[in-house]
């Protein structure tokens, strides 16, 4: 029979199990929240049984199902003697900034009803307290960031693997027709000499041998992308290491279909290192 790897993200309300339940489902989990745990045996062999496909499995149980959380030791007992490898993930956070993250969202603990959120939260830490002492990993999210949180459970289930790449998608785009929304680093390349002004190149774009010679020869040009690539080999594992999926950096000159084309090709390909998927589109090349 085929075993699951599963994952059971547990801890107090508030405290980034919704986060972390979506860095598993990016690394491919299959994800299922507030799912009662006397469900979970059947569950994971109706899974596993259900075909070639993915038994990695990650289940958020909290309070919200309280009734269920009484037999979680015979239903644990139940999976592990079927052979699946069972991890439990229990996210807890200091009660200062639990009470602050729901003053801050508006949101209802969902064990209160005429008690503050002070006293909710003591309550949940006491009904949870059996689940955490039999906890695999305890994360402590007080002073964690979310793209923090992220990249550390990440870590967490990836082992020495890697983990997913990081997207690098680099673009053109001309001034004259705005940045393009989503940006994330945003390069203005129009104090180089403009192709538009020499008559034989003008009617080119920058993927053409002619314009993206004129462009990247300059000693300028050179000098340009020595620094700015200096400056991304720090820059993306900074951005790796704090969980971001996705870069995109924008290169812009006036029109964009001259030297941003030819500079956004370049470092298209030059762009390279561990765990990295790099792209390329060019929004402005084809506008007159």
């Amino acid at each position: 029979m085929k075993r699951a790897r599963l994952i059971i993200i547990t801890g107090l309300s508030g405290s980034g199990k919704t986060t972390a339940a979506r860095s598993l489902e990016d690394e491919g989990f299959f994800v299922v929240d507030n799912l009662p745990l006397v469900l979970l045996p059947e569950f994971l062999k109706l899974h596993v049984c259900s075909g070639p496909g993915n038994s990695n499995v990650a289940v958020v149980v909290d309070v919200r199902n309280k009734p269920y959380l009484e037999g979680y030791r015979q239903t644990l007992d139940e999976i592990r003697s079927a052979g699946h490898l069972v991890d439990i993930f229990f996210f807890d956070s200091c009660e200062e900034v639990l009470i602050r993250r729901y003053s801050e969202t508006r949101r209802r603990h969902p064990l209160s009803r005429k008690q503050g959120i002070a006293e909710s939260i003591r309550q949940e830490r006491a009904l949870l307290s059996g689940i955490m002492d039999l906890a695999t990993e305890i994360i402590d999210t007080s002073w964690l960031t979310p793209h923090q949180l992220r990249a550390k459970v990440v870590q967490m289930v990836a082992g020495d693997q890697k983990g997913i790449p990081l997207a690098v998608l680099v673009q053109s785009f001309g001034f004259r027709y705005g940045i393009p929304p989503g940006s994330d680093l945003v390069m203005d390349v129009r104090f180089l000499p403009n192709p538009h002004f020499v008559p034989d190149l003008r009617p080119y774009t920058g993927l053409s041998p002619g314009v993206r010679n004129f462009v990247l020869e300059q000693d300028a040009c050179q000098e340009f992308l020595g620094r700015f690539r200096h400056l991304l080999d720090y820059l993306l594992p900074c951005y790796r290491r704090e969980g971001k999926s996705y870069l995109t950096i924008s290169i812009g000159c006036t029109g964009g279909r001259h030297r941003s084309v030819a500079i956004a090709e370049y470092l298209r390909h030059a762009i390279h290192g561990d765990n990295l998927v790099v792209e390329g589109v060019h929004r402005d090349v084809a506008k007159e």
